[in-house]
């Protein structure tokens, strides 16, 4: 699967990128039709809890792309809370598909 990782507005580290990019690519085991995924980094203005790490990740199915956003205070768990949640998604498509 092709990922793109975006960071806006600062560098993220290789370590970063190459846990996203592991995450991410995991999600084939659950669906196999995934044309690619596309991850935006975001810092938000500091807040007063410090939750300002934000993941977007976009994956690219046949007919029907999905979408996860999660804050929260590292990347790596939004990214964890990201990857989840497209799971869960993939999980209902992939029934939706079979049963059509």
């Amino acid at each position: 699967m092709n990922v793109k990782i975006h960071s806006v507005k600062f560098d993220a580290d290789n370590k970063l990128l190459g846990f996203i990019e592991e995450k991410v690519n995991k999600l084939e085991v659950f669906y196999d039709n995934i044309l690619g995924a596309e991850v935006f980094l975001r810092l938000e203005k500091d807040t007063q809890e410090r939750e300002n790490k934000i993941v977007e990740i976009k994956l690219d199915v046949a007919k029907n792309p999905l979408f996860s956003k999660k804050q929260c205070k590292t990347f790596e768990e939004a990214t964890d809370q990201s990857v989840d949640a497209l799971r869960r998604q993939l999980m209902k498509y992939k029934n939706k598909v079979r049963k059509v």
